[in-house]
């Protein structure tokens, strides 16, 4: 058979781009689009201050605006839920006014734990129930100031779940040192001065959280797994704001 000459350059032609594509790297696989859950939709609500009742804090540590709720972060303390819940999902963001700032979000607090605190001479400031911790990253820069001869290692600052007082929690992995706190896989948060985004979601006693759009730890298994919604001022001023709850079957 007779091949032309310019038969010939064409498949010259196509040799050489196949060895080009040939040496250029693999392209890196597109990652998947992340999804956000913003509170909106069938069933969401906005909490507002008709939703709260005040525990343990001064009458003005806590100030509500049009979708936004301020706090002094003192004194320690929590404001609750007037309902009491069991599974639902929340969102919220929040963002420290401060350095070193400590905050949460406690899930499933107990009403005997909330009582007590109530009482005059109560010696702890804190519920019962399941913490969903919203820590700036200075507060460890800060503890080891305080702490020189202690790690730092039983705790982060993004995103950490955990058991208080008498309240149960397997933790997701990884976990702290102890095995007490579920860690975030991925460190998400960002630091004072800018907003963050939770979406917690707790049904049947397992509890999950997403930070920025990302899901990072969580536990299951806990008791009780019934309680109030309890936010935390614990030292440090904070805002929150788009404080919002689906209540699920």
């Amino acid at each position: 058979m007779n091949v032309r000459p310019l038969q010939i350059r064409e498949l010259g032609l196509v040799w050489w781009m196949v060895a080009i594509l040939a040496a250029l790297p693999l392209r890196a696989q597109e990652p998947l689009p992340k999804a956000c859950i913003d509170g909106e939709g069938p069933g969401w609500r906005t909490l507002t201050e008709a939703d709260f009742v005040n525990v343990n804090c001064d009458p003005d540590t806590w100030t509500f605006g049009e979708n936004l709720i301020r706090c002094t972060g003192k004194p320690v303390g929590v404001i609750r839920t007037r309902q009491m819940l069991t599974n639902f999902e929340l969102v919220v963001q929040w963002k420290h006014l401060q350095p070193g700032g400590n905050s949460g979000v406690f899930l499933w607090a107990t009403p005997e734990s909330i009582q007590a605190l109530q009482a005059p001479q109560a010696r702890r400031r804190l519920p019962d129930g399941i913490e969903v911790q919203i820590l700036d990253h200075a507060f460890k820069e800060q503890y080891l100031a305080k702490n020189p001869n202690r790690p730092a290692d039983w705790f982060t600052t993004h995103g950490d779940v955990f058991p208080t007082g008498s309240a149960k929690l397997t933790p997701f992995p990884p976990t702290s040192p102890n095995g007490s706190r579920s860690f975030p896989r991925k460190e998400l948060s960002r630091p004072a001065g800018q907003w963050n985004h939770y979406y917690v979601r707790a049904i049947n006693g397992e509890v999950r959280l997403w930070v920025n759009g990302e899901e990072v730890s969580g536990g299951t298994g806990a008791q009780p797994a019934t309680g109030y919604l309890c936010l935390e001022s614990e030292g440090a001023p904070i805002e929150f704001r788009n404080l919002r709850l689906r209540v699920l079957p």
